[in-house]
This record gives C-alpha cells, structure tokens and sequence, in this order.
C-alpha cells in the first residue's frame, strides 16, 4: 500500500522525532520558561527565553518531571529571582538565575511533589506533596524548610496566590471521585509569616467540578461545570455563604478534562481583561475580552489547542498546537494579533503538504442520545478505491481527540491509509452531560461510537468498508479489544498498552484512579455480570480478527501481566496475535527508537491484513 505518488514518505523515525512536546509555561521579570521533552534523549529539560530574544536549556543535566497522581504536572514555576522545579528524583529543585547554581530544598524521600507555585512574597514555593498517606498542600522555602498548610482531602490541585498575597484558593476532591466529576474549592487567609488561617470548603451550587481558581485582585474566578459547561464564574463569599456569579461566556467548555496539576486555560489580562480557551466543536480557541469592549476577539486562529496561558507586560505567552505545525510556544500581542513562534512551530517536512482535518459528525437518533464527531485525515487522490481506515480510540477515556498536527496520522495517510481520530460518548470538551455518558457504560457506549463512525466514513465512500483497523493506547486500547470482541466489523486491531482486566487494574492501579473504574463499569459487587462481560481477558475467544499489542516492561498503570495475560489468552483459543516488548518502557512509550518501531511494526501488520482483505474481496467476486 503506498501513497499514490512517487515523494518519499515521511520515515518511522522522522514521525517520532517530531513528537518534541512543551509544558509548564511560567513568566516573570527574569524571562520565560517552559518544560521541553525530547525523545531523542527521553527526557524533559528547562528552556529559556533570555531578553535578547535566544531560546536556551538550562542545566541539562537536571531531567524535570512530576509523578504526582501519576500524570504530573505543575513541575515549573518561575520566582522573582529563580526558578522552582520538580526533578526526575521527586525532589523540589531552586535553580538560581544569576549564578545558575542549584539547590535541592525537599525531597528526600518517596514522595512526589507537583503543582509549584512561587510565593515571591515570601520567597518561598507551594506545592502538592503526594506520601504513602496521602496528599497535603505545603510550602517550601529557600532554606529547604517545609511548612504544611492543609491536609485531610484525598486529593489537592490547583492552589493559587492573590497578587498582595494574604488570600489562597485551592481545589481539592475525595475518593471515589476523579476531579472532572465532583470537586471542592478551598479559600483561606496568609498572614506576613505565610501562616494559613480561616479555611473555608465551598461546593458547587449542584454537583460540578470546579477547576483552576484565578485571582484578579480581590475577585476570584475559577472555571465550574454545574451549569452544563466549564465556564467562568466569580466566586464571592457573602456572610458564610458562597454566592457563585456567572461570567458572560458561550455555553462551551473552557477547559479540558484536569488530569494534570498546573493546567491554565484562562487568566486575567491587565486592565481587567480576561484571556480564555473555547471548545468549539472539538477544536480549541483563544478569546481575549478586554475592558469595555462590546464582544471578545478570537486571537492566534492558525491553532486548534492552547495551554499553560500567561500573561506579562502587554503580551500574552501560551503553548498551542496547529493541524500543520509542530507544537508551539507563542508570545501573542493583543492590540495587533500579531503571534510570534518563539519554540517549535516549525513545519513538520518541505516536500509534502500535512493532510488537514476533516471534521465529520454523526447526529443522534433514537437509539444514541448524542451526536459523535472526530476528525478524518486522507490522502485520496480523486478516483482511487476507497483506503483503508485506521480508527483511533483516545486515551483517558475522559480526554479527546483535537484537530492538531500528529505526526503519526501524517506517516499513515502518506502510506496509503485514512485516520479517524473519534470523540466518542465520554470524551471532555462536549459539555458535562456528555462527559458523564459513559459512567457504567465503557466498553459499550464508546464501542457503538466507534462503530458508528466507521460505518459513517465507509457508508459516505470515504473508507474501505471491508479494511477498518481499530487501535487506542491505554484506555483507547481496551476500547479496541472491547470492539474487536464485540463486533465483526474490523480486520484487525492494536492495543498499545491497553486495559484488558479491569477488575485486576482496578486493584493494582494507583490511588488517583482507585474510584475511575467503577464509575466507567459500577461496583464490581453490584454489577459483577457487567465486569465479566466487558473484560477482555474473559472473552479472547471472541476475537476472531488479527491482533497486536505493544507493552512496556515498567508499566506502572496497565501492569505488564495483563497484557502477557491477554497474549496467552488468545493463543490458548487458537489465535495468533503479536506482542511487542520494551522492558525498559512504561506506560506511554517515551524512546525514539521505540515508537519508530511501533510505526513499523504497525505499519507491515496494517499492510498485510489490508492486502489480506483485498486478496478475500477478489476470491469472492
């Protein structure tokens, strides 16, 4: 299967190359600093923007990265005078900007550290400590000093400073909850010593998730979802009772789905003005409303997700992503609209055009409650047969496909093979109730949805009827093998690093997702003939088409038993499915060389099953 021209392809290696990824934005007087991952080295170093306007690492010896919740986030924050890290090692790093020298201040132990936020006041950094015990919120000073600030909820994230620094909100929330279903604000008062006093909890009017306080000034927003969407409210404490005002903002949602610490979605622009993301039928915007003006402005549109939004001076600093760029850190002027690339943005390769977006959607009926949408990518040169078509189920499952440049869909399309990336029932970004769809129904509603969309794109010629391969990572793995199990509908399917025993993850699996999996499937004690029927490792023998996996060896979320397990399951029912070991990988594979070798791997397995398919369609004409 090839292209349809004689350009070369875009290499297996080339596509991972690209997979450079930024993080962690944070500005002050000193400059700008990000978090830049590498996969040609695997790991995460400090950037800079110095005055002169030169990108540089700093201290490359020194590999970033939060564990808290397993997922991070929150590893950077720049002070008045350094910069605040989270190292590789757990341990809360001060990195002095004058002398570069750096000085570890806590963190010798096994706990884990994220969601820094400088305390400039006090010279000093907050942060959520994650122990065997669980969460605190604490603050850490320059002499290494660790002071604790609140503890006794299950989870803290998000903790904000005001700008004189005597007010702190965070957000925290309790088992069996995930944060995107049910959350908790916090505020409370610092004296001149940083000493926390009068603590108050305030939920939502009716059960919502409340995600990234902000102060401006006195006033305090924070992005809550009670109303339907993640929208911006101000949140006033009125004699003991919070009074929740709604801002002016399009029912859409704000923010994406927080499994990450550290996430900024809006913040407030000097002079009262407010900077926040949109989602907008599956795609991000970025709107700048300013004071006194009529109606928001819709600034840098060339880009389709934006993150970790700052503001300093006049300009407005963020991480974006394009359907024909690699990701970006940009400075935005608001009085122009003019965007400059200060990292990234590079376009991926000259000789070729990046296949663009095609955004399909699927309307609901009487037996669906909610339309289902995504995004298709093809190379088809009018004429051709219809190609076949790789189905993408996400990760999470709360989180979503965007319309953004993956350098993975382009090595696809360039080979030949249409790419849907589908946001099925579940998925962030739609909306609460459709974010909620999918409590007590993964493995079924997400399945239809996938199904939905394959016979959409074939029945509308724009895929192979008969070469519809289904693949996911992690959760969008299960959903692969839940699909494959359920339905004849595919030629083939890739696991990579997929669920197949939930009632076995739901044991081992860490303490942040400890309550996910039964709100996806309900109490295995209520529901035991749900978690039967919709565990893979239980009905292998219903796979009939051809499967892969690819598993890492340190897989600290999907244990590397499960999907040996799952490999031996099919064997032992007369299938002959293919495994693909990285001993040295863990959950998301972060080696160059190894996700250039899945490329390759899923390429020949893709190949061979669609000239398979083509060979079958013949004998039977």
């Amino acid at each position: 299967m090839t292209s349809g021209d004689s350009a070369p392809c875009l290499s297996a290696w080339d596509a991972a190359s690209s997979l450079r990824q930024f993080g962690d934005l944070s500005v002050s007087e000193r400059g700008v600093f990000w978090l830049t991952f590498e996969p040609s080295v695997g790991g995460t170093v400090i950037t800079a923007l110095d005055a002169g306007g030169s990108c540089r690492p700093l201290d490359q010896s020194l590999a970033i990265r939060s564990r808290v919740n397993g997922y991070g986030g929150g590893a950077l924050c720049a002070g008045s005078d350094c910069l605040y890290a989270v190292s590789e090692e757990q341990q809360i790093v001060r990195l002095d900007l004058a002398s570069h020298k750096s000085q570890v201040l806590a963190g010798s132990g096994p706990d884990c550290f994220g969601g820094l936020v400088a305390d400039t006041a006090r010279q000093r950094v907050l942060a959520v400590r994650e122990t065997a015990a669980g969460q605190q919120l604490v603050a850490v000073d320059n002499q290494g000093c660790l002071e604790l600030l609140h503890q006794g909820e299950d989870f803290y994230g998000a903790p904000v400073l005001s700008s004189d620094g005597r007010q702190i909100a965070w957000i925290s929330w309790q088992l069996p909850d995930m944060p995107w279903i049910r959350s908790t604000l916090w505020t409370a008062a610092l004296d001149e010593q940083g000493v926390l006093g009068d603590a108050r909890a305030w939920s939502a009017p009716i059960d919502g998730s409340i995600q990234q306080p902000v102060f401006d000034g006195d006033d305090l927003w924070v992005l809550s979802d009670h109303d339907g969407w993640w929208q911006p409210f101000r949140f006033v404490a009125h004699h003991g009772i919070g009074v929740w005002l709604k801002g002016e903002a399009p029912d859409l949602d704000h923010a994406s789905a927080p499994w990450q610490l550290g996430e900024h979605h809006h913040c407030h622009f000097p002079g009262g003005g407010w900077l926040r993301v949109r989602y907008s039928q599956g795609g991000g915007e970025l709107w700048l409303r300013q004071p006194g003006a009529r109606e928001p402005v819709r600034l840098a549109r060339a880009y389709g997700d934006f993150r970790c939004l700052q503001t300093y001076g006049e300009c407005i600093y963020c991480i974006a992503r394009s359907a024909n760029t690699m990701d970006a850190v940009l400075q935005i002027h608001p009085e122009t609209g003019e965007v400059n690339v200060l990292a990234g943005g590079e376009p991926p390769w000259s000789s070729r055009s990046v296949v663009q977006p095609l955004r399909f959607e699927i309307p609901s009926d009487e037996a669906v409650e909610f339309p289902v949408s995504g995004f298709f990518y093809c190379q088809k040169t009018p004429g051709d047969a219809p190609p076949a078509l790789i189905l993408i189920a996400h990760g999470g499952p709360t989180s979503a496909a965007y319309p953004v440049f993956n350098p993975q869909v382009q090595f696809w399309c360039q080979r030949g093979f249409a790419v849907a990336e589908v946001n099925y029932r579940g998925s962030s970004g739609f909306g609460r109730a459709y974010r909620m769809a999918l409590a007590g129904r993964w493995g079924e509603a997400d399945v239809e949805d996938m199904e939905r969309a394959a016979d959409h794109l074939s029945g509308h010629g724009l895929a192979s009827r008969e070469k519809v391969f289904i693949q996911g990572r992690s959760s969008g793995g299960y959903t692969a093998l839940m699909a494959m199990i359920q339905s004849d509908r595919f030629a083939g399917g890739a696991s990579l690093f997929g669920v197949t025993d939930p009632l076995r993850l739901r044991a081992m699996t860490h303490r942040f997702e400890s309550g996910y999996l039964d709100w996806l499937l309900g109490s295995p004690a209520a529901f035991p003939d749900r978690w039967h029927e919709r565990t893979p490792l239980n009905r292998a023998a219903a796979i009939s088409a051809p499967v892969i996996f690819f598993q890492g060896g340190r897989d600290q979320v999907v244990v590397p038993e499960q999907t040996r397990a799952m490999v031996s399951a099919i064997k032992a029912a007369g299938g002959f499915p293919q495994l693909h070991w990285f001993e040295e990988e863990g959950h998301g594979f972060r080696q160059q060389a190894n996700q250039a070798g899945v490329l390759e791997w899923l390429f020949s397995f893709y190949r061979k099953h669609s000239l398979k398919a083509d060979d079958h369609a013949e004998h039977l004409s």
